[in-house]
């Protein structure tokens, strides 16, 4: 208690606090262990390292707005046969953010692509980048509401900057004018830089009627289509079948 009395302003000072937190532990071992200064150093800075590591993971989670229950480890593959295991796996190694190439997952309601969708964002927060999910609908909404109060350039660029945006339930809304400019703005700005993660439980050639402008619909798929995995999964609805199964799993 002593040591880390006398060392707690030099380690404030340099922003080295957190070293407190296993100071007396790393202390203990190293008298036990006879461990060199250097080694008993080398154990502290680790401990640092690792606790700075934590802290950046954790914020990035909090930014990201992924569901904490929306991970790879927590999805039911067993429940549709469907799912390409092989691919969604290749895509979790984060070589589509790499490559600045969008992954879109196709098919209907409650077959798992929000889910999917959010276990890649994991993926890509625990590799280090940052992560934003948020309903497309919902991102439309803000960028207009950024018109009207003048912060419409600093959430664009939000939206624009991010290492992986991921856009619920897109085509689930119609779009309504400046709605399908704004889209193409936010898929314009990440072109060739970052990728988006896009769930819809619409077909990919019914995506140029949701714009009211063919050109501006042309411009932005063709964008956002540019070098695209797609993941198309069929099958039941995991929600509908949730009663079901639940009771099912229930004990007599």
């Amino acid at each position: 208690m002593e040591l880390a009395s006398q060392l707690t302003p030099k380690l404030k000072s340099l922003r080295l606090s957190g070293i407190l937190d296993t100071l007396e532990v790393r202390n203990k071992q190293a008298v036990a262990e006879q461990c060199s200064y250097v080694d008993f150093l080398q154990r502290l800075l680790e401990d640092e390292v690792d606790r700075r590591g934590q802290k950046q993971l954790d914020m990035r989670l909090r930014r990201s707005h992924l569901d904490p229950n929306k991970t790879l480890e927590a999805f039911d593959f067993a429940f549709n046969p469907s799912v390409n295991r092989r691919q969604i796996f290749d895509l979790a190694t984060g070589g589509f953010v790499e490559r600045a190439e969008s992954v879109f997952l196709l098919g209907p309601a409650g077959v798992g692509k929000t889910h999917l969708a959010q276990a890649l964002g994991h993926e890509a927060v625990r590799r280090g980048y940052d992560v934003l999910c948020v309903k497309a609908s919902a991102m439309l909404a803000s960028l207009h509401a950024g018109r009207a109060d003048g912060s419409y350039e600093r959430r664009l660029a939000q939206y624009q900057a991010v290492d992986v945006l991921i856009l619920d339930d897109f085509g689930l809304k119609p779009m309504r004018p400046p709605a399908p400019e704004d889209l193409y703005e936010v898929i314009d700005g990440r072109y060739g830089k970052r990728p988006i993660i896009l769930t819809t439980n619409r077909a990919f050639d019914e995506w140029p009627e949701l714009f009211d402008n063919s050109v501006l619909a042309s411009a932005a798929l063709d964008r956002l289509a540019h070098g695209a995995t797609q993941v198309v999964i069929t099958g039941d609805s995991y929600r509908a079948k949730g009663p079901k199964r639940r009771k099912e799993d229930r004990p007599e």
